[in-house]
């Protein structure tokens, strides 16, 4: 998987960009659909990230990107979830999670944040 550039709003990937959050799952790559954690946005002045949503759970290694600011809310029942898998969780600003991808090898899958 190739990254090309990224700003705030946007990512591209092997040639495609991005106007939204995504989600690496293996070779693949989709749209992050918030909708199951959109309920928990009050409690935290941002659409979280949590275990209701389809995380790509088969890999040793999810990392997630944080935003340009790292900003991006990660609940406490994501981490218990990952712990429960044995997936390790790298939480990095979007921009050093790219870096961390690239190096991550094959057992590592993404969920990426573009803004904030």
């Amino acid at each position: 998987m190739r990254f090309g550039r990224y700003s705030f709003g946007s990512i591209e990937v092997d040639g495609t960009t991005f106007d939204h959050d995504i989600v690496i799952d293996g070779d693949r790559i989709r749209k992050r659909r918030k909708g199951p954690s959109k309920a928990l946005r009050s409690a935290y002045g941002h659409t979280p990230l949590s275990a209701d949503e389809e995380i790509p759970w088969g890999c040793r290694r999810l990392i997630v990107g944080s935003g340009a600011s790292g900003a991006l809310p990660i609940t406490d029942e994501l981490l218990e979830e990952a712990t429960r898998r044995g997936v390790e969780v790298v939480i990095l600003p979007t921009r050093e999670a790219i870096e961390a991808i690239a190096q991550g090898g094959a057992d590592t899958n993404a969920i990426l944040h573009v803004t904030c």
